[in-house]
């Protein structure tokens, strides 16, 4: 057995199914040991679409996501896809392919220094030299893994290495240095508050049904970040939406008067709380990551560790209670306009009234803003986007992680016309796989939020904004997809009342006029 081999068998013993990638000679040699393995392979069209299909995969399932690529240039398109991830904190294993040992540096075809630029997207880059280190950088990855599962970790492999047989198997041991030992401390702070209030990101999403269960015992009022969306119950009173810049009223009257903020989870950057400095005095902050630990009262851990040792008593009713006497800040404006061209966010909230309980994934965009606030979620992740990067192309990769994941569910996309060509080659893969993926473009032939700059922050006039579109129907359609243009609002309602069943790809292609996104709160 090669080295190639014995890898595989690692990946199947860590309960490796699907991997996202596309083949190259330096990587051939764990081509063929996956070929004769468990694993599924998800061929995709561009490096940089596998990278994001595993994100979107480990996202919706828990489980990791894995992508792979050969050397130099297929590497490389891997980058801004495993960036993405990394600025999420999205657990994934990356694999590239490499030239043999001796030519991998100076002038050779195709050869780069990957570990130089993968360190820098990924917490970790391995670079092993020989297949006995291969072997033991895979087993700890897993093994960091278990103990610290946020973010990608990269391992290169070089040919000739991967195709070595003589070597020894000795397992990596990863050890965590987290620092319990303020515990007692944190236990009094939250002991003697009145006013407390969780604030989720989402590294608490493991550990819901446990902080589902302190909240509702103790009617400890809910905050949460982008991605945390749905950790509680969105329809739940208790979760009062999203914190920061679209937060609410209510929401920045809790962070302002409580007198205990537990942070679950969440790294707070300025998106969440625009001056740490504010709340510093009254912060708990649990986190895996030390170096994004904020306040006077830290926890470097996981957040499950965090809820077994810290007791939660009381009832704060009267304190949630306050906060509901503040009147909520309802997103509706325009949201159920008949106007043509139709307005982004009533074709958004349409979309919605039928496939609320679906798994959406949001391109970036202009349309970003909408599937956001207008999103109800009563699970994690039934809203799939980049908050921290957000990459146009991140929609169609996206959903076919998310639809390889969950295959029982029908995944919805919500494209911009810009978005959607960035990465409109992978309809190539939905097709192929027979994915069951509703793709919606809503088409305003721009760069929608770009321009809102241009005109909004710099007083320009639009430039270099406009978009001279391709016929979408046709585009997908030589795909072998089906699609439809949709101009209207009652067009879009008669067309999601008889199709929200069906169980094949469909672009449709929604003309909507230009919009300003509401302005995020200061």
């Amino acid at each position: 057995m090669n080295a190639a081999h014995k890898l595989v068998e690692i990946l199947e013993e860590n309960g490796i199914e699907y991997i996202f990638g596309i083949p190259g000679e330096q990587i051939l040699p764990l081509y063929e040991a996956l070929q004769k393995s468990s694993i599924k392979h998800i061929l995709m069209r561009h490096e940089l679409a596998a990278a994001h299909a595993a994100d979107a995969y480990s996202r919706i399932t828990g489980k990791l996501g894995v992508c792979i690529a050969t050397a130099g240039p297929g590497a490389l398109n891997l980058v801004m896809g495993v960036a993405t991830a990394f600025k999420d904190r999205v657990p994934m294993l990356v694999i590239t392919g490499d030239n043999p040992t001796y030519n991998k540096y100076g002038d050779e075809f195709q050869a780069f220094p990957l570990g130089d630029i993968f360190e820098h997207v990924a917490l970790e880059s391995y670079d092993p030299d020989n297949a006995t280190d291969a072997i033991t950088d895979l087993y700890e990855i897993f093994d960091a893994f278990e103990v610290y599962p946020r973010g990608p970790k990269h391992l290169n492999l070089s040919k000739d290495i991967l195709l070595e047989d003589d070597y020894e198997v000795i397992k990596g041991n990863y050890i965590a240095n987290f620092d319990y030992g303020n515990t007692c401390i944190l236990q009094q702070v939250i002991a003697s508050a009145s006013k407390p209030v969780f604030l989720l990101g989402s590294g608490a999403i493991r550990s819901r049904d446990r902080i589902t269960a302190i909240v509702k015992e103790h009617n400890i009022p809910v905050l949460t970040t982008f991605t945390a969306k749905g950790i509680i119950d969105d329809y739940d009173e208790l979760n009062l939406g999203l914190a920061g810049i679209r937060g609410s009223d209510r929401s920045d009257y809790a962070i302002e008067n409580s007198d205990c903020i537990i942070a679950l989870g969440t790294r707070l950057t300025a998106r969440t709380i625009k001056n740490i400095d504010d709340i510093e005095d009254k912060l708990i902050h649990v986190n895996i990551n030390d170096l994004v630990l904020m306040g006077d009262y830290p926890y470097h851990g996981h957040v499950a560790d965090f809820l077994d040792e810290i007791k939660f008593e009381g009832d704060y009713s009267d304190w949630f209670k306050e906060i509901l006497e503040i009147p909520p800040t309802v997103y509706t404006e325009g949201i159920d306009d008949d106007t043509i061209p139709l307005r982004p966010q009533s074709a958004i909230n349409s979309i919605y009234k039928v496939f609320d309980d679906n798994v959406i994934v949001s391109d970036a965009g202009s349309h970003t803003s909408w599937t956001t606030l207008l999103k109800t979620s009563n699970s994690a992740y039934k809203l799939l986007y980049s908050g921290g990067f957000a990459p146009m192309g991140y929609g169609i990769p996206g959903a076919i992680g998310a639809a390889v994941g969950v295959p029982d569910e029908k995944i919805i996309v919500i494209n911009g016309d810009g978005g959607f060509q960035m990465n409109v080659q992978e309809l190539a893969t939905i097709k192929q796989y027979g994915l069951n993926i509703m793709i919606f473009i809503l088409n305003n032939n721009e760069y929608g939020i770009i321009r809102q700059y241009e005109e909004r922050v710099y007083d320009m006039k639009p430039y270099a904004t406009e978009l001279i579109n391709p016929d979408f129907v046709e585009l997908a359609e030589s795909y072998g997809i089906k699609s439809v243009k949709i101009q209207s609002k009652k067009e879009l309602e008669m067309f999601l009342d008889e199709n929200k069943d069906t169980k094949f790809p469909y672009v449709v292609e929604i003309v909507v006029g230009r919009e300003f996104i509401p302005k995020p709160r200061d």
